[in-house]
């Protein structure tokens, strides 16, 4: 039975101790069995002083947009907001492969061949992945779908509750994806203005000159922007007519786009 706590509320400390015992923050509450105030060290409270939070609702969410968005950076903030898995296709393939399961064999020699994963190993080992038991409360699914096919599959799987469509205009794509420099021996990554190195084109550390991948030029930005276009603009008609896409704005800071998703999803 759902109840309203009581004005005085419950102490902070017992508060404290719930959380950190329990992992979880009060939202929606209901009555606490006595021995639970006794087993905290607040036997001197009524029962009526203590809440404990009911299952939420489950989240199930699909991020859509293009390189330089921010998809990755948005979903490792909203994996803890929302107490769900970020699922990318590029971390399963890896994590398969390194695993050495039966799917992550079969996608090592097809790209050793050089060929393109076909749908139904994608498919198969989202599945698979979203069986597992952090996956029960919801999902944030980054590559996934990519083809209205995969899109079908997800579908008859869990489907989403909502499709987030990251829109970022071209020419700050441009900057972001541009600005960004390596340390070729160590993988270390900067960016000329957000996050640039102590001395200009040289690593903080090994003191290297940095470089600028083929993949961060601007003609090559420019084609993934065209490819990424053409190939996700059915999935972005596909979901609008489902009625659970939502469009966010990208351009802002990280913590204040976490902030819009949270109340589109409200």
């Amino acid at each position: 039975m759902s109840v309203r706590m009581p004005d005085h509320g419950f102490s902070d400390v017992l508060q404290s101790r719930f959380r950190r015992w329990t992992g979880l923050v009060p939202s929606a509450f209901r009555i606490a069995e006595p021995h639970i105030l006794n087993f905290m060290g607040e036997g001197n409270c009524s029962v009526h002083d203590i809440a404990v939070p009911l299952p939420k609702k489950i989240m199930n969410l699909v991020f859509l947009g293009p390189p330089g968005a921010g998809k990755g950076t948005i979903a490792a903030l909203a994996k803890d907001a929302f107490a769900i898995p970020h699922i990318s296709t590029g971390d399963l393939f890896r994590a398969n492969i390194k695993n050495e399961t039966e799917l992550g064999k079969l996608v090592k020699s097809i790209l050793a061949a050089g060929d393109l994963v076909p749908d139904e190993v994608t498919i198969k080992m989202v599945e698979n992945r979203l069986a597992e038991p952090d996956a029960a409360g919801g999902y944030i699914l980054d590559g996934f779908p990519r083809t209205i096919a995969q899109a079908d599959a997800l579908s008859s799987m869990r489907e989403p509750d909502h499709v987030v469509n990251f829109v970022l205009g071209r020419d700050e794509i441009l900057k972001r994806l541009s600005g960004r420099r390596v340390c070729k021996s160590t993988g270390r990554t900067y960016h000329i203005i957000y996050n640039p190195p102590k001395v200009e084109g040289v690593d903080d550390e090994t003191g290297e000159p940095l470089i600028q991948r083929d993949d961060d030029k601007e003609e090559a930005i420019m084609n993934r922007l065209d490819v990424y276009e053409k190939s996700t603009a059915p999935l972005i008609d596909y979901y609008r007519k489902k009625g659970i896409l939502v469009d966010l704005d990208c351009s802002g800071k990280p913590e204040d786009i976490l902030k819009a998703l949270e109340k589109l999803l409200a």
